[in-house]
């Protein structure tokens, strides 16, 4: 076999991940510690010593995975590899996933949780999630099921991810002694930190932009705390219950659109689907920053139209917009389509959704975010562990604090993170407040 350079200095939880043999591990800690570049080094030397070992790399969404963790596979763990054939991609075909192939027979599958049809059939040794806390327990537990591979080695299911709130099943399962949980600091990545603990050039541009985070996101991101946050605005929100697979939208529903403009601040474009039952239900949004109002037309359009012209399914009855006169007529200018102001009373709104999020007696809410909701990963927001979308958004959307205020709270919420939620705010307000605007072509 040809020689392959494998250039990596694990510290800390990285060090401990490398060697632990536990059939259920998460790693997990702030922003930037090196928590799924740590993963991929173990599922890189396991290939690589382990002849035959069949593994898999999964995130929730195909398009995070591809984007992001493979992206961070190929340029920093198996370049070399990959450069000198040691290493090589495998496509897909109808009957095999797309997968990295070892010359000594071993296989890294990948995919995401959203189109599963082809790795859920196969038996694996090792299999890699990451940002898992975008799974369900329900997907783990499939997933554990496919751990039944035959290559001369341990079976092990390594999770890798940020802390989220103090109630999410991993954080549980790790609680209740099912799940070993390995903790990752910022001293464990060479990148940002030396070992006589200073950190480099890159490490004091990354860390100011942690510290510039507030409340439950610096927490988290920045702290590792398995943080919920104070005086949420919407507690009920549950998701166990409103984070939902999308569903199939029939012929019957309605379709809706609502928008929050924006450009330094994330431009937002919410994609509402609402079932027979009144149920809404986030199927797309668009969440970017730094574009100018034609290029995200140019994505709704590709959203609400196949490249032949003809409509996916029925158009928006109507798209809900913020107010600002000139974003308006450019984007309907360029989409075809017109706009309705939003209702922008911010209580009302507000109530709108709390009630839209509590279960009713069938059991079900009548609000539901989909996952793989996200159409566009920003990379700036990404960097700077920002909110990209309404799912990250709703955890932390809490009541401003006014000193001397009785309860210590306000009765708005904090203008800060709440692009998307603003136009959830919008498109519940819309249904449940007022009438119904039709969408109309322009000339």
């Amino acid at each position: 076999m040809t020689d392959t350079v494998i250039r990596y200095e694990p510290r800390g939880g990285a060090r401990e991940l490398l060697t632990a043999k536990g059939q259920e591990i998460t790693i997990a800690g702030p922003a930037g510690t090196g928590k799924s570049l740590a993963m991929l080094q173990k599922a890189h030397f396991t290939s690589l010593m382990v002849p035959g070992c069949r593994s898999l790399i999964v995130r929730q969404t195909h398009a995070s995975l591809t984007g992001s963790t493979l992206v961070t596979f190929e340029q920093h763990v198996a370049r070399d590899a990959l450069a000198h054939g040691v290493v090589r991609w495998f496509g897909g075909s109808a009957r095999k996933p797309a997968a990295y192939q070892y010359a000594n027979g071993s296989e890294i599958v990948v995919g995401g949780l959203d189109r599963p049809e082809k790795f859920l059939s196969t038996e694996f040794s090792r299999i890699y999630v990451d940002e898992a806390t975008q799974i369900t327990l329900s997907a783990l537990e499939t997933l554990i099921t496919r751990l039944r591979g035959d290559a001369d080695t341990y079976r092990q299911i390594i999770l890798a991810c940020n802390p989220d709130h103090p109630k999410h099943w991993i954080k549980q399962r790790c609680d209740e002694g099912a799940m070993r949980m390995i903790l990752s600091r910022h001293r464990d990545n060479p990148i940002y930190v030396n070992l006589d603990g200073t950190l480099t050039s890159r490490g004091v541009d990354y860390m100011k932009k942690l510290d510039a985070l507030t409340g439950v996101r610096r927490l988290r991101f920045r702290e590792g705390v398995w943080a919920a946050a104070e005086g949420l605005v919407y507690e009920g929100w549950d998701e166990a219950v409103h984070l939902v697979d999308r569903p199939e939208m029939t012929a019957s529903w309605q379709r809706w659109g609502a928008i929050d403009f924006g450009f330094t601040a994330p431009f937002v474009y919410q994609d509402w689907w609402e079932d027979g039952d009144g149920r809404l239900y986030l199927a797309h949004e668009v969440y970017f920053t730094r574009r100018l109002v034609e290029d995200h037309a140019k994505t709704i359009k590709s959203l609400l139209y196949y490249p032949s012209g003809q409509p996916r399914g029925q158009l928006p009855r109507a798209i809900i917009s913020d107010h600002d006169a000139e974003d308006r007529a450019t984007l309907e200018r360029h989409l075809g389509l017109s706009t309705s102001a939003a209702k922008k009373s911010v209580s009302d709104g507000i109530q709108a959704v709390q009630s839209r999020l509590r279960v009713q007696p069938d059991g079900k809410p009548r609000l539901f975010i989909c996952r793989g909701a996200l159409v566009e990963r920003d990379p700036e927001l990404h960097a700077a562990s920002l909110p990209m979308g309404a799912a990250d958004e709703i955890t932390g959307y809490v009541w401003a604090v006014k000193p001397g205020h009785a309860g210590g709270l306000k009765e708005e919420p904090v203008k800060q993170n709440d692009h998307a939620m603003d136009a959830l705010r919008y498109m519940c307000a819309e249904r449940d407040l007022g009438g119904r605007p039709g969408v109309r072509w322009l000339s």
